[in-house]
């Protein structure tokens, strides 16, 4: 039985994906909660992105569902993806739009009026430090600068499933410190869904770590039950992957 039972703003039942007959993902079963970051964590190639593009509507499972919200990403896909941003790993294109006019269209196909997309775009610009490179065009930011624009897209809307593909990834100490406060912050009310590589940012940032290796579920429990008696994952982490 899950030892998450209470309202489930996101579900996910026997998610599976092959690439050329190579399985990525086999019958991933989840079940996320409000209020919680929750670390997806895995070695490469172990199907964490696989996963994550199917759970936010970007990559179609040959097999399985997700419900957002109640509602299931593959027959009501527009008002499900209403509920949900993506932060996707090493995000690139819309190199000709300015920031502001990235985020405008990012808004507008979210459904936001006029109105509040202003005060939307004004608010997450403050919360990401983005609003000196608004009138810039995307394909002349930095890495980091371009980080913040897509990770501003993901929170414009205040969805209520955050998912965030190594968000911190290439960024210098000063923007990750920006990033994980963020994520503090934004965690009131909604689900996180967190990947990383840096298991001492798990250890800080989340509830509850979902380990994955070679696409199959090896591990799902509290960071509490999983760190070692110095407070850090990696003993575990490494005996659950390198045992798959």
């Amino acid at each position: 039985m899950s030892a998450y039972p209470a309202v489930n703003v996101l579900e996910i039942k026997d998610l599976s994906k092959s690439f050329n007959d190579v399985p990525a993902v086999s019958r991933v079963s989840l079940s996320f909660e409000a209020d919680s970051v929750v670390g997806f964590l895995g070695p490469n190639g172990a199907g964490k992105t696989t996963t994550m593009r199917m759970i936010c509507g970007y990559l179609i499972p040959d097999q399985g569902r997700v419900r957002v919200c109640g509602r299931d990403i593959a027959t009501a896909r527009h008002e499900a993806q209403r509920q949900l941003g993506y932060l996707p790993e090493a995000p690139s294109g819309f190199g000709r739009l300015t920031v502001n006019e990235f985020l405008t269209f990012c808004g507008e196909a979210r459904g936001l009026s006029k109105k509040d997309l202003r005060s939307a775009i004004d608010r997450t610009c403050q919360r990401v430090n983005l609003g000196e490179a608004l009138d810039r065009p995307m394909a002349e930011l930095s890495k980091g600068w371009r980080q913040r624009a897509w990770l501003a897209q993901a929170i414009l809307h205040e969805p209520q499933v955050l998912v965030l593909d190594e968000p911190t990834d290439g960024l210098d100490p000063n923007q990750k410190e920006l990033v994980r406060a963020l994520v503090r912050e934004m965690k009131v009310g909604r689900t996180i869904i967190l990947s990383t590589h840096i298991l001492e940012e798990a250890e800080e940032l989340c509830d509850r770590a979902v380990v994955i290796s070679r696409g199959t579920i090896v591990e799902d429990a509290k960071i509490d039950q999983l760190v070692d008696a110095s407070g850090r994952l990696a003993s575990r982490f490494r005996q659950l992957t390198l045992d798959a």
